[in-house]
């Protein structure tokens, strides 16, 4: 190693160079300062001393300035002219730095930006630092974080490496760079003194306010938050609020507890000016193979008199819920999702509790799956979150389906077992594709579900009482062939058999068989043609290809006679005309032969542009119909399957690359093409504008009870304004009835450190009589801090 120093330094003698650089490896502060302040022979003496003795790697140190002068009198090394140190994770750049050898201290002047191991960057005029940098003092200075946080203080002092006090302080957010970097944040905190603990990981703030677009909306005389490195940490959370003419007004004030590093607890108590007080609780805990959470929440009410008519009118009304996910080998798991609530409207009226329902359905399962084959086995329950009465159109409740105040939670069966398995044999049969299908159902209802249709008089049932088992298996073959004109063959074959075992069916349901044991067998042979005519042109290409299909297979076997539980929805429509079977479960099994054709067009263009249609039609060519014959439900009623030659189908897709997506779907009447059924969507994203479009038409079906076509659209768009501000609303409207459904309004901001969202919206889809459900919400988010939210409701 060569150091540069001339031979004549003597008391305040400069040693000035273009560029001095000494680098020392394993040397202390006050040695490195030494060998750039001695003569050349005593500088090489230290170093050989230094080097030959054991170091710390976390000493060494690089320094790098324009001039360095040493003062002998008062022991102080002065570096001047863009002073660069790097010392132990930390970097300090500086005008000047100075050293004081005696005492052990450093100051930094002008200019000073300081780079701490952990990220934060320290920017003052001055700073005076211990030789270990474990303390810090400074005038008017900014530390900003790599959580993008920042501190601001006339003065702040740091001991022993940890905590760091700011005199006249502000906490706040900053963005990005790529965003104005003098754009002020929207809120601070503004104290007398901020306290940050390092190693216990808090910011304590004492006689302090909160400061929304610049103005002083809070004081606390003391308050503490976890420092932005902290993920969990127990304390409590933002409180929230609820005003509603039924609920009175409230608080809801969140406490978390961080329990353990994989397992936490947040209990939320909600006091309530006309129900009393709800209480909450959601456990959390991960283990090594999964993660498990069991939430619980409840209140008694103080008046349940103000939910008169609904299943809310009681005195105690809670849920809990219970959700698991466990990995039991690596093809193997396990998990459950399971509420229990005291009623129907519970997640509805108190919508603020900290768990969601689960859609209904809870669920208990086993699962493997391996890349060919797949096993399980699954249990449910259904529960209604609605009032006891269903619509049959937009508010138009149906006295002859389940009336107002008739008890429809007694019709909901237990679901157990569900075995689904599914095997893709490995080697090839007959040159083609095997593969096995099996299922087993077991279900169990104690009240049938039965209603009449208004058009018919008929009675139709949805499900019935009873218990009612099925063993379905099922084999599929197939192959293609393509020939050398570019014709697609492909032969298929299957055959399924169901097995039913029906006890304690409800005896008022005639149509049903009285068998206990009922067999049926479903054999099938079919061919699928097709033929791509491919044209490219300059600007992109396309494929025109027709389509047809021919199923032979004999009669469906005991249509109405036995029940039917998984294959009550039945939608004909272009992503089912080549179905070999159009029923959506195992307990329908489509008979007759069919003939499916249709055509289709696809068009890509180079630029971007896609198109996709399909236009096709279904017949009936030998034997019985299924779809003729209506079974217990009244599944295939008007499903535009029922006669000889289907109803026409078709669907669009375009994507015009350009922001702007358009999609639709139809049923076109086979004798005049008059619209069954109709559906498009559109989304579409323009500059500031997103926004989405979707229609929907349904042609009356007596049979089922719908005495009237329904036909609704629903719109949403959000505009963003200037670059935080964005306007949205949305609209659901009734065509038919002429009347609002659904109407929402709102305006938010959003940046990195502030989220606020004010929105009105009213609902008139849940409730009978005509009236309307309203609901104002505000939404404040503060990065680092938390969110909160109010909610407002009303029922006129």
């Amino acid at each position: 190693m060569v150091l540069a120093l001339d031979k004549g330094f003597t008391t305040r003698r400069s040693v000035a160079t273009a560029r001095t650089l000494l680098f020392c490896l394993g040397l202390s502060v006050s040695t490195l300062t030494l060998i750039a302040a001695a003569p050349v022979a005593q500088a090489q003496d230290v170093l050989a001393q230094q080097l030959g003795g054991k170091v710390r790697d976390d000493a060494q140190m690089l320094l790098e300035s324009s001039q360095i002068t040493y003062d002998f009198d008062r022991d102080l090394i002065i570096a001047s002219g863009k002073v660069q140190i790097f010392y132990d994770g930390y970097t300090v750049e500086a005008d000047r730095i100075v050293y004081d050898r005696k005492n052990g201290k450093m100051s930094a002047r002008g200019n000073v930006i300081m780079t701490e191991p952990d990220g934060n960057v320290v920017q003052s005029h001055e700073l005076a630092l211990s030789e270990d940098f474990a303390n810090v003092f400074a005038e008017t200075l900014q530390i900003d974080t790599p959580q993008r946080t920042r501190f601001l203080a006339e003065r702040a002092n740091r001991t022993d490496n940890n905590v760091t006090t700011f005199e006249n302080g502000i906490y706040t957010v900053y963005t990005r760079p790529t965003n104005p970097p003098d754009k002020p944040p929207l809120w601070r905190i503004r104290a007398a003194k901020i306290i940050h603990n390092q190693q216990e990981k808090t910011i304590e703030y004492e006689d302090a306010s909160f400061e929304l677009f610049g103005a002083s909306v809070a004081y606390l005389p003391y308050f503490s938050m976890p420092d932005p490195t902290v993920k969990r940490k127990s304390g409590f959370l933002i409180p929230g609020g609820v005003t509603s003419n039924k609920l009175g007004v409230g608080a809801v004030v969140p406490y978390y507890w961080a329990l353990s590093p994989n397992y936490d607890l947040t209990t939320t108590v909600a006091p309530m000016s006309k129900q009393g007080v709800l209480g909450d609780a959601a456990f959390r805990h991960r283990l090594s193979n999964g993660m498990y959470t069991v939430s619980v929440a409840g209140l008694v009410q103080s008046s349940p008199g103000e939910f008169d008519g609904t299943s809310g009118d009681r005195r105690f009304r809670g849920a809990i819920n219970t959700t698991g996910s466990f990995q039991l080998t690596e093809n193997w798991k396990y998990g459950w999702d399971i509420t229990y609530k005291s009623d129907r409207s519970f997640f509805d009226d108190y919508s603020f509790v900290s768990f969601d329902d689960n859609g209904e359905t809870s669920e208990v399962y086993l699962s493997g799956n391996t890349l060919r084959n797949g096993l399980s086995f699954r249990g449910y329950a259904f529960s209604l979150s609605q009032e006891d009465y269903t619509t049959t159109g937009v508010n138009d409740p149906s006295s002859a389906f389940s009336p107002i105040g008739q008890s429809l939670q007694e019709k909901q069966p237990i679901v157990a077992p569900v075995i689904d398995y599914n095997f893709v044999f490995d080697d090839p049969v007959a040159g083609g594709e095997l593969s096995l299908t099996s299922n087993f159902t077991s279900l169990t209802r104690s009240e049938t579900d039965a209603f009449q249709s208004t058009g018919s008089n008929v009675d139709r049932f949805r499900g019935v009482d009873g218990t009612f088992s099925r063993l379905s298996v099922r084999s599929d073959w197939r192959r293609t062939f393509i020939d050398p004109i570019g014709q697609v063959f492909t032969p298929f074959a299957y055959v399924r058999g169901d097995l039913f075992f029906l006890a304690s069916a409800d005896k008022n349901v005639a149509a049903l068989t009285d068998e206990a044991f009922v067999g049926r067998a479903m054999p099938a042979a079919g061919l699928e043609y097709r033929y791509p005519f491919l044209a490219t042109f300059d600007g992109g290409n396309q494929v025109l290809e027709p389509i047809a299909q021919v199923v032979v297979r004999p009669n469906e076997q005991r249509i109405g006679e036995l029940p039917n539980e998984d294959a009550q929805s039945l939608v004909f429509d272009a992503t089912t005309l080549f179905d070999t079977d159009k029923f959506s479960g195992f307990d329908r099994a489509e008979g007759g032969s069919r003939l499916n054709v249709g055509l289709s067009y696809k068009l890509q263009l180079d630029e971007g542009y896609y198109l996709s249609t399909l236009f096709g039609r279904s017949y009936q060519i030998a034997g019985e119909n299924s779809y003729a014959t209506a079974d217990l439900v009244g599944t295939s009623i008007n499903s535009g399957l029922a006669t000889g030659k289907s109803d026409y189908v078709g669907s669009m897709y375009l994507d015009t690359y350009y922001g702007v997506k358009l999609g639709a779907q139809a049923r076109l009447d086979d004798k005049d093409f008059s619209v069954r059924r109709f559906q498009a969507q559109a989304t579409g994203t323009y500059g500031p504008v997103v926004s989405s479009l979707a229609y929907a038409f349904l042609g009356k079906q007596p049979d089922l009870g719908i005495n009237d076509p329904r036909e609704e659209i629903v719109g949403s768009a959000s505009l963003r304004l200037e670059e935080n501000w964005r306007v949205f609303g949305s609209m659901r409207y009734d065509l038919e009835n002429k009347d609002i459904v659904q109407n929402g309004l709102g305006v938010g901001y959003d940046d990195e450190g502030f989220s606020m969202s004010v929105s009105y919206a009213e609902d008139r889809s849940r409730n009978n009589g005509g009236d309307v459900d309203r609901m104002f919400y505000l939404r404040l988010g503060l990065r680092t801090i938390g969110s909160t939210q109010v909610s407002s409701g009303s029922l006129d």
